[in-house]
């Protein structure tokens, strides 16, 4: 009886080891693909026969910006292209991961800087502090980064392209200094975004409560039908407003149901970060942007009242079906703002982002419209 009870550990203990030694080899030879794919360069861009274009530019950059080292992409197929700084949303949340994935073709029209935004992705060091990631910061970090643009390409003045919380930066540098853009074109530019919230809250009720899905319905009461705000901003700052924006299409895109897998799993298969860069962007999301301030600065104030007259020309594009930032608020604000040109764009398949939803219609308004300072596309209603 000992002796089989001896067997018996023995054989326990050996299965145990051998089941440890697979999961361990299984993590081995999934960071040494991780490896493989995170070279951690931006794709060149090349001719037909598999040559680099002469002329064109494709790098990955560090630049001091505001005393701290902060990242950047680079790119174009010619850099005699007028420039255009792209600002992605969150604020802090890089998404040079969907323009490789979807490469919506900007390169085509400018020599683009994907500048990654101070405390995320690139950007993220243990020099930036949190009291610095204010949007007052980041509006000066963005203007600084324009004159580094202008002097290195030796341009008078550059394109702004803002997505999302983007906006939130854009919106005030160019306010600021419009003598340094030729024009703002803003994607998903926020106004009010409390109250985009509540409409966005009481929509996804609707729609969960219709299609009987009982399970969403009570993650969603927890928030108290934002009866506070508290419960406002619990929301705005949840995973489950997240995920149940893109289930139900009203988030980054229409086609986009799953955040684990239409944009964690693209993150950690973009080329274009090496894998301790890619540790560094999840680590930004999740471990330090949420002690910042700055979603709670997005969501208390009021673009329409604080910046009511652009002194350059201004191009908004909207996702019909956005309820991230709300399309109609958008429009709202478009109608009030003062500026020597304007031009208002509704994307009708499109959700969140027009740029990767509806690319081919995106750059015909850069082509015919944005370049020539016109606004003969937009539907002004």
């Amino acid at each position: 009886m000992k002796i089989t009870k001896i067997l018996t550990k023995s054989r326990g203990g050996k299965t145990m080891i051998f089941a440890i030694l697979i999961i361990f080899g299984l993590l081995m030879s999934l960071v040494v693909y991780l490896v493989l794919i995170s070279p951690g360069k931006p794709e060149s861009f090349r001719d037909e026969q598999g040559n680099i274009i002469e002329g064109a530019i494709s790098e990955k950059i560090f630049v001091r910006i505001g005393g701290v080292k902060q990242g950047m992409f680079i790119r174009s197929k010619n850099i005699e292209n007028p420039v255009l700084l792209f600002l992605h949303g969150g604020p802090g949340f890089p998404n040079y991961f969907l323009i490789e994935k979807f490469k919506p073709g900007l390169e085509d029209y400018f020599t683009v800087c994907y500048w990654e935004q101070r405390g995320g992705g690139l950007s993220y060091t243990s020099e930036v502090t949190l009291e610095s990631m204010t949007l007052e910061q980041l509006t000066s970090d963005a203007l600084e980064v324009t004159n580094y643009l202008r002097e290195r390409f030796a341009k008078e003045k550059i394109f702004i392209l803002a997505w999302s919380g983007g906006t939130t930066i854009a919106l005030p540098a160019v306010s600021k200094a419009p003598e340094l853009f030729h024009a703002y074109i803003a994607m998903g530019q926020l106004t009010r975004q409390r109250e985009s919230e509540r409409i966005a809250y009481d929509f996804m009720l609707r729609q969960l409560t219709a299609l009987n899905d009982q399970s969403s319905v009570k993650k969603l009461e927890k928030f108290n039908q934002l009866a506070t705000e508290t419960d406002l901003i619990s929301f705005y700052n949840s995973a489950t407003r997240d995920y149940l924006m893109h289930e139900l299409g009203i988030g980054t895109m229409r086609s986009m149901k799953s955040v684990f897998k239409d944009i964690f799993l693209p993150v950690w298969t973009c080329r274009a970060y090496t894998l301790g860069e890619k540790f560094k962007i999840w680590k930004s999301k999740i471990i330090f942007l949420p002690k910042t301030n700055l979603k709670n600065e997005t969501l208390t104030t009021d673009f329409i009242t604080a910046f009511p007259k652009i002194d350059v020309p201004i191009y908004f594009i909207s996702g019909k079906h956005d309820l991230t930032v709300n399309v109609d608020l958008s429009r709202e604000y478009y109608n009030q703002l003062d500026a020597p040109l304007k031009g208002f764009y509704t994307f009708e398949n499109s959700a969140h982002g027009p740029l990767f939803e509806e690319p081919e219609r995106f750059r015909e308004i850069l082509e015919k419209d944005v370049l020539r300072m016109d606004i003969k596309q937009s539907d002004n209603s």
